[in-house]
């Protein structure tokens, strides 16, 4: 049975995708931790939604730096040690969060962050372009993305807990313990990735990275990239604040709201990347946009909300914006060249960071908080988000077009081959 045809996951392809998953959940925990202590944070430091802005920004603005410098050696190097190397950096910046004193302080350890951790995902997608054929990695993203649904189910909420009982700082350092743990399997049980090396000539990283930015085939993904990472970037870092000062709810509310998300995001994730290997990707993106676009819109203009609906709204925003995470992601994969994969994804990476960066910081400039807590102009960024989806969908189609003609073409070649 051929990698183009199996169905089951083989003993150490179920590490592999556990081990990505878990990096990826530290990882993302790291960053959307940062949302429900918004509100902890602007009063403890003393800071404005602006410079609480910054302090997001500053982790996006360093990991698409990094990502960007990081391109040209992505392919040079096995993936193994390039993922070890960079988790290393991440759960030192994260340990400076969880001693930080200050806001500026903070500030720098956000940097230092950012600098490691904005590269592992890209390292993370590439291991995955490497070892699982086009035709599995939809349920590969679905798995490793759910990430992002289990850092609420299981992350938030503790981190929020020892947030309450400890202070700010605990939940930056439960996160170290935690991946400290994941560092240590992936030294001693991973296998080198290392297939990729027998693919490079000789030309320079710089050569590698500006032969990568400058493909015309590329630049659509990193343009739709930069559209893709808007919604989340402007709206999640002042989740809290909303839900607080704008919908009425309590800091003891949001424990139970981000669980009851997360698990509905947790059991969709998987259904949503087998249902993207079977009917498409775009066709699955389309869907999860439309229905994000239209929970955007009624979610920025609540008002006071009573609990089970606020509870409702976020589990099926979350169920379309994990559906166009893992659609995307998977479609993604099948557009860089083998021996490009390294760099595309850390460019991609760096892309997404930087906009993100750029997105948060503009938000924190457009959403102004009142003495009373409430926010102003979140409206508006509901309507900027619902703009920014829909130009992405059309840049979506053009790029899924792309993949299906490149892989028509290769069937038909490898159809020849073998008469």
């Amino acid at each position: 049975m051929t990698n183009e045809t199996k169905k089951a996951f083989s003993g150490y392809e179920v590490f592999i995708i556990a081990i990505l998953a878990l990096t990826q959940f530290t990882v993302v925990l790291d960053f959307m931790v940062l949302s429900p202590l918004g509100a902890i944070l602007l009063k403890e430091l003393d800071i404005t939604t602006a410079q609480f802005g910054w302090v997001v920004s500053a982790y996006a603005f360093s990991a698409g730096a990094s990502g960007l410098l990081a391109s040209g050696f992505a392919d040079r190097f096995d993936r193994k040690k390039m993922l070890v190397f960079f988790y290393t950096g991440f759960i030192i910046g994260t340990f400076l969060c969880g001693i930080a004193p200050s806001y500026h302080l903070l500030l720098a350890a956000r940097i230092v962050t950012g600098i490691f951790g904005g590269v592992i995902g890209s390292i993370s997608f590439a291991i995955i372009t490497d070892l699982f054929p086009f035709q599995m990695r939809g349920r590969v993203m679905g798995y490793v993305q759910m990430a992002f649904a289990s850092s609420q189910v299981l992350g938030l909420p503790i981190g929020l807990y020892f947030a309450n009982l400890w202070g700010w700082h605990a939940p930056f350092l439960m996160i170290v313990g935690l991946a400290v743990l994941i560092w240590l399997a992936i030294l001693v049980k991973m296998r080198p990735v290392d297939g990729h090396l027998a693919l490079q000539n000789d030309r320079s990283a710089f050569g590698h990275m500006a032969k990568t930015v400058s493909d015309r085939r590329y630049l659509q993904v990193f343009i739709a990239t930069t559209l893709l990472t808007t919604g989340g970037y402007m709206l999640m870092p002042f989740g809290t604040a909303y839900a607080v000062g704008n919908m009425g709810l309590t800091m003891e509310q949001l424990p139970l709201i981000y669980f009851v998300t997360g698990i509905c995001s947790m059991i969709a994730g998987p259904l949503i990347g087998k249902l993207s290997d079977r009917i498409g990707s775009f066709r699955v993106f389309v869907a999860g946009s439309v229905l994000t676009i239209v929970l955007v819109l009624i979610y920025t203009n609540l008002g006071i909300t009573p609990l089970w609906l606020a509870i409702v709204l976020n589990s099926l925003l979350f169920v379309g914006v994990t559906s166009r995470i893992i659609s995307s992601s998977a479609l993604n994969t099948a557009v860089p060249d083998p021996a490009d994969r390294g760099a595309f994804m850390g460019i991609n990476s760096s892309v997404a960071q930087v906009s993100g960066g750029i997105a948060t910081a503009v938000a924190g400039m457009i959403v102004v908080k009142t003495k009373t807590g409430f926010l102003e102009n979140y409206p508006l960024l509901g309507i900027v988000v619902t703009v920014a989806m829909v130009l992405v969908a059309v840049q979506f189609y053009f790029i899924n077009k792309a993949v299906q003609e490149r892989r028509r073409k290769a069937a038909e070649l490898n159809t020849e081959i073998t008469k």
